[in-house]
């Protein structure tokens, strides 16, 4: 305790003989988030924060002040420091070659020194010059081209990274939860890119500022509105249009932000006597009020639905609503604040026409966070706060939709939970060579009344049938009810966390992490990718949280001034509690889900490699991960198998190999090119290994899980660029992309089924479904 004093005594001491520079960082009214800040006379640099914010401790004197981000002009500054100053910093866009030269400074030159490791970060800018999928820019399939993020294939919604699921991810739009990322199955994510200004994605090395998801963090943030002027960006496509318009409510105060988007292929459907459709659409908002120097305050939303239907046989209905509201406040020169209130619900619906009844679920989230950033030294800063999310999970609501429906009206209880969460985390420079981020996060979760428990004999909602040698669900022997809320279950854990970044020198370091995180709420999904249907629940007496521990080493160089970039890492995960489900199990409906779950681990490891070429006319990179993603089960007592025997198998996210090819090609003014190549190893499946004949009817026998993979899954994607000749006199800007996705036109298979051969009766064959051929595209995009 005594050298804590001290050490906070020095540090004290150390900062009055220092002055304060802050500093702010915009493109006319929108924060740029990542900008690199240089102190050329020391040879120090910093980023901005989310709030486009930087800051150091100085002596007086006088320093050039460096200004870098990617798609701007460089700007250097010489400012004399006598006393704390404040700069704001308005940067302008530039569209000339010289951008190359800041991806340097913002993507390679800033990683080296920091102990961020297993993170990739991408503007808007860097999107919008990658192939477009079906016509449009798409950030999801964008971060699939990083290494150690897959999905399930085509038409597969989410993403999985580094061997988890797609439940796994914390997705977070401004600061607010969003359950699910994708339209159309995953051919589109939510988030149009017009409204976007950058993304980050956190692989490994989490900080403790974040917490609820066991396998990684994805941060998108939407645009302020130009508080200066109004503009206007657009597209009309083939499959989609979309509309975004900002401008200023009052002058340098305050601002806003409209974006709108849709699909329309089903119309086309219809001209064909076609009675299948599949469309969605959305919506982003934002206001920004600048009340002072002192407070900022945003309010933000976003709607969005898919709509589904299969001729007359079903439809289905799911979609995001996000609100947020934030106000930063700044208290002094060392000291900022960010409080944070939002609302988000995703909702859920199926209509089976056929089987005459409807089915609808959601889950809802309040919640409140309030964080705090404090600079103490130039080389010390601390980052803490808290947080607190009441949780609504409504299971469903089945109604029957015709008087002689056989299906009963029935409603699963909903059930409620608060999860909160209180860190410490510290970002510290020791020397030139280390570099270190490291904190703890405390997390607690009760599972709450109002709701009426299951009791099962010894606790156990599984039943193991010794003689038929297969899980059944227990019988209920009783209920116990809570009040509304009454605990139910409680959970706490300590989630340590570090990253250590030791610099070789300004162009190569090596860096180590580890963390921990807790994951109290559960996607229960027993098919290989995420569907509109799967069901969120949280933790309770019968379902524990998940527990994943993860560390990784990595080692970080640039070549050639920054031209070449290499990145690799190792990494390693283990997790506690994982879910798996009994042969046969149905989730839809049921009002008991821990009948159908066991209970087992995890772990994956692998070998993620990213080479970079950042300058000239070609630029681009090329990501390889080789990795392994397996799952046991043991049974609970030695009579009890567990799934397959209790050994490692493999999970449905398991890749070996993924190999990512990506290569931007700017051929003239007019002109540029990009094109991108994705190979994956085909996931794991279970296929029938025989057949047996029960009551007349053919029973098939599958083999272990896991035990099989689909065909590898390949395709190249095309795509150029347009900038017709730019009128100096109009506002009115515009290109045409023209892209090809999967330009070979590869089968890739979505799935394979087994069917009687019609021709030969007692001989089964395999069938594959594949969703997509070579498909074009066109669309016109303009900004005024």
């Amino acid at each position: 305790m005594c050298m804590l004093f001290l050490l906070l005594g020095n540090t004290l001491i150390y900062a009055q003989q220092n002055y304060r520079l802050n500093g702010f960082v915009k493109d006319k009214s929108t924060p740029l988030i990542g900008a690199t800040i240089t102190i050329q006379e020391l040879n120090k640099a910093d980023m901005t924060d989310e709030n486009g914010q930087f800051s150091f401790s100085l002596p007086e004197g006088t320093y050039t002040i460096s200004i870098s981000y990617l798609g701007y002009t460089t700007q250097n500054n010489k400012v004399t420091l006598t006393d704390n100053k404040t700069l704001n910093i308005s940067l302008k866009e530039d569209n000339s070659q010289l951008d190359e030269l800041v991806i340097i400074k913002n993507t390679t030159k800033a990683e080296i020194r920091t102990p961020e490791m297993s993170v990739n970060k991408l503007s808007v800018e860097d999107v919008k010059k990658m192939p477009v999928v079906l016509g449009e820019t798409d950030v999801l399939k964008s971060i699939l081209m990083l290494p150690g993020v897959t999905n399930a294939g085509e038409g597969a919604a989410g993403f999985n990274v580094r061997g988890g699921s797609a439940g796994q991810n914390l997705v977070l739009l401004d600061d607010s939860n969003v359950f699910s990322s994708s339209h159309l199955f995953g051919f589109f994510s939510v988030f149009n890119s017009d409204a976007l200004k950058d993304l980050k994605l956190y692989k490994g090395g989490i900080p403790a500022r974040y917490g609820g998801r066991a396998s990684s963090v994805l941060e998108v943030f939407q645009k302020n509105g130009n508080i200066n002027e109004y503009h206007g960006t657009g597209g009309i496509g083939v499959i989609s249009s979309r509309l975004m318009a900002e401008g200023p409510i009052q002058k340098e105060k305050s601002s806003f932000l409209v974006a709108g988007r849709a699909s329309y292929a089903h119309l086309f459907l219809k001209l064909s006597d076609n009675k299948n459709s599949a469309y969605f659409y959305d919506l982003n908002t934002k206001l920004n009020f600048n009340l002072n120097d002192n407070n900022k305050l945003t309010f933000s939303g976003y709607f969005g639905r898919d709509i589904f239907s299969f001729a007359d046989l079903l439809k289905n209905n799911f979609g995001n609503t996000v609100l947020n509201t934030q106000w930063h406040h700044l208290f002094n020169e060392t000291l900022s604040s960010k409080l944070t209130l939002s609302y988000s619900d995703y909702v859920y619906g199926l209509d089976m026409e056929l089987a005459k009844f409807k089915w609808d679920s959601d889950i809802k989230n309040f919640q409140l966070k309030y964080d705090f950033t404090h600079d103490i030294t130039p080389d010390f800063q601390l980052k803490y706060g808290i947080s607190g999310i009441y949780h609504v999970f409504s299971p469903g609501i089945i109604k029957p939709t015709r008087p002689d429906s056989p299906i009963n009206y029935k409603k699963i209880d909903n059930k409620y939970a608060f999860e909160g969460g209180i860190y410490l985390e510290a970002e510290q420079n020791i020397g030139q060579h280390l570099s270190l981020n490291y904190g703890a996060r405390f997390s607690t979760f009760s599972n709450l009344g109002k709701e009426t428990i299951n009791l099962y004999q010894n606790n156990q909602p599984v039943h193991y049938d010794a003689t038929l040698g297969v899980y059944k669900m227990a019988d209920i022997i009783g209920t116990e009810s809570y009040n509304s809320g009454k605990s139910i279950q409680n959970y706490n854990n300590f989630e340590p966390r570090l990253g250590i970044a030791y610099i070789i020198n300004d162009d190569q370091s090596i860096k180590a992490s580890y963390n921990r995180m807790a994951q109290y709420i559960h996607l229960m999904s027993n098919t290989a990718a995420p569907t509109p249907l799967d069901i969120w629940t949280p933790s309770s007496k019968y379902i524990k949280p998940e527990i994943v521990d993860q560390v990784a080493l990595g080692y970080f160089r640039n070549f050639k001034q920054g031209k070449y970039s290499l990145e690799t890492e190792v990494f390693y995960k283990k997790g506690d509690n994982r879910i798996d489900y009994i042969d046969g199990a149905q989730l839809i409906g049921n009002d008991a889900i821990e009948r159908v779950v066991l209970v087992g681990e995890s772990r994956a490891y692998g070998l993620e490699l990213m080479v970079r070429k950042n300058l000239g006319r070609l630029t681009g990179w090329v990501s390889y991960t080789l990795s392994k993603s397996e799952q046991r089960t043991p049974g609970r007592t030695p009579d009890e198998p567990g799934i397959n025997n209790g050994d490692w198998y493999r999970t449905p996210y398991d890749k070996t190999h993924d190999l990512s090819i990506t290569g931007i090609y700017e051929l003239n003014k007019k002109w540029s090119l990009s094109a991108s190549f994705t190979y994956q190893t085909g996931r794991p499946t279970s296929y029938p290994e025989g057949r047996y004949d029960y009551l007349g009817q053919s029973v098939p026998k599958f083999g272990e899980r896991g035990a099989y993979s689909l065909p590898a899954y390949h395709h190249l994607d095309v795509s150029a660029t347009y900038i017709p000749t730019k009128n100096s006199n109009r506002k009115w800007q515009s290109e045409w992309v023209f892209g090809i996705y999967n330009l070979y036109g590869r089968a890739n298979a979505a799935s394979i089924s087994f069917r009687e051969n019609k021709d030969y009766r007692g001989q089964n064959e395999a069938v594959r479904m594949s969703i997509f051929g070579l498909v074009p595209s066109v669309t016109y995009n303009f900004k005024f």
